[in-house]
């Protein structure tokens, strides 16, 4: 056995992982004539922690830990788990995923291990498994002690904190084996204000792939001084008047659109079955030639970085709109094998009970010609957003609804009136085409956001520079 290869199977080693128990495995999963297998060992210690005017109201911890069995057969899926490391267990799942491949037996011999360099993009300075559970409350006390003391108007506050530290060790039927340690951690504010005998509550969230080291002074400053904010401005927002008008898209959190209503739609999976609108635009031009929207697992420590994707394939930056042309798909190893490319690193799952489908990672629009002020100053009627709260999306034509929790009037080329509650309805292709000024002050939010597809979550980052889009219809008071 290979030095790197007795150090990728170190850690799971301590839970009976050896390379015997692999060998096994992938042996068991191609028994039925399966083209191709793959085995995802998963260990991941969690704990979640909250604090409530001063009271700690929850606190939890969990552990996972098992091994999920792929089996592939053209484009059949099999899949096979288990939280039961021994061999016999281990066995009857791949057995489990094999059942897809209903074909002449046959002896396929597993080739020499090697282990696969990867990055190393959330190296963690004081890994959560060495931080005391002592030491987390006094982090939210603090948080929780700033938010009061910055407005008197805030009477409650709530924080919830929660952090992880994981490994994955993933090792395919051609021999490839990649391992990754994923350190994870979120903080949310909320903040409920009164004035006057009126109320209102907003908050925010940072989140990344980090230790403790993660939450400075000047970041947790950052995110009371926000939340705190976007509390108290509501006291003088109103709502926008209703109609088509420009919208302009604040830098950072913004990106929610852009993912949510583009992203989605230019997942190779998606477009496989032709289910999205893109499925037919490959090489054709989708938007305004200063657009360049890209996917990219290298930002460090942020909340959607990768260094490897759940499938064992390096992970790095995927350019999907070059200069407002569709470059290409986010693909996972089947839509790779479809469309005659490589993967590019979009593989994910939510855990080892999940097989892997075409994922964004950190998703966002890269910097333009324009600066923020021009752009403002472009708009004689419309709003800008700052905020974003939820919203929904049709994954196949792409129609929206996104709700902005705060933003601004801009009258005049100037933002005049905080506005809230404010829903913004579209068609993500028709608001790409929309798009006539793109800004250079890119931001990619740090919130803790999370994206689901397929009943699986995971984490993600996104974000945009400020960016108008000609016309949208906004929801207000009529």
């Amino acid at each position: 056995m290979s030095t790197a290869l007795a150090a990728a199977l170190q850690y799971f080693g301590r839970f009976g992982v050896d390379e015997p128990l692999i060998r096994a495995a992938l042996a068991a999963a191609l028994s039925r004539g399966g083209d191709r297998a793959d085995v995802y060992f998963q260990h991941r210690v969690a704990h979640s922690l909250g604090l409530e005017d001063g009271a700690v109201n929850r606190a939890w911890s969990g552990i996972e830990l098992g091994v999920g069995i792929r089996v592939l057969r053209g484009d059949q899926t099999g899949y096979g788990y288990t939280e039961d490391l021994t061999p016999e267990s281990v066995r009857q799942a791949a057995l489990t995923a094999a059942a897809i491949a209903d074909g002449p037996s046959r002896d396929r011999p597993i080739p020499q291990l090697v282990v696969s360099a990867i990055a190393h993009r959330y190296p963690a300075q004081t890994p959560w498994d060495q931080v005391a559970a002592a030491t987390r409350l006094p982090l939210l006390q603090r948080v929780q002690e700033r938010a009061f003391a910055a407005d008197p108007r805030v009477q409650k506050v709530t924080v919830h904190f929660s952090d992880e530290e994981g490994a994955v060790l993933m090792v395919d039927s051609d021999g490839r084996v990649a391992f990754d340690l994923q350190p994870m951690t979120l903080i949310h504010l909320s903040c409920m204000a009164e004035d006057n005998g009126r109320r209102e509550s907003n908050g925010g969230n940072i989140a990344g792939r980090a230790g403790l080291e993660f939450y400075s002074d000047a970041k947790l400053d950052k995110l009371v001084r926000e939340a705190v904010d976007r509390t108290t401005i509501l006291f003088e927002a109103g709502q926008p008047p209703a109609g088509e008008m420009p919208v302009v898209l604040g830098a950072g959190s913004s990106g929610i659109l852009l993912h949510e209503a583009i992203g989605h739609g230019l997942e190779a999976d998606f477009n496989r079955k032709g289910v999205s609108i893109y499925a037919d635009k490959l090489g054709k031009p989708i938007a305004a030639p200063f657009v360049t929207v890209v996917d990219d697992a290298t930002p460090q420590g942020a909340r959607g970085a990768i260094n490897v994707d759940d499938e064992g394939n390096a992970a790095g930056l995927t350019t999907l709109i070059h200069d407002g042309v569709l470059q290409t798909y986010l693909h996972d190893s089947i839509s790779a094998r479809h469309y005659g490319v490589a993967p590019t690193g979009n593989g994910r799952r939510e855990s080892f009970r999940h097989a892997p489908l075409p994922r964004m990672r950190a998703t966002y629009m890269q910097n333009g010609p324009h600066t923020p002020e021009e752009i403002i100053a472009s708009v004689e009627r419309g709003i800008y957003c700052g905020n974003f709260a939820n919203g929904q999306v049709q994954i196949g034509a792409g129609d929206f609804t996104f709700y902005v929790k705060n933003g601004w009037l801009i009258e005049n080329g100037k933002l005049t009136r905080p506005i809230k509650d404010v829903n913004l309805i579209g068609n993500g292709p028709k608001v790409l085409e929309q798009i006539d000024m793109v800004g250079n002050d890119l931001k990619i939010d740090d919130g803790g956001w999370t994206c689901g597809k397929d009943g699986q979550s995971v984490p993600v980052s996104q974000g945009m520079p400020t960016t108008r889009v000609r016309a949208m219809t906004v929801g207000g008071r009529g």
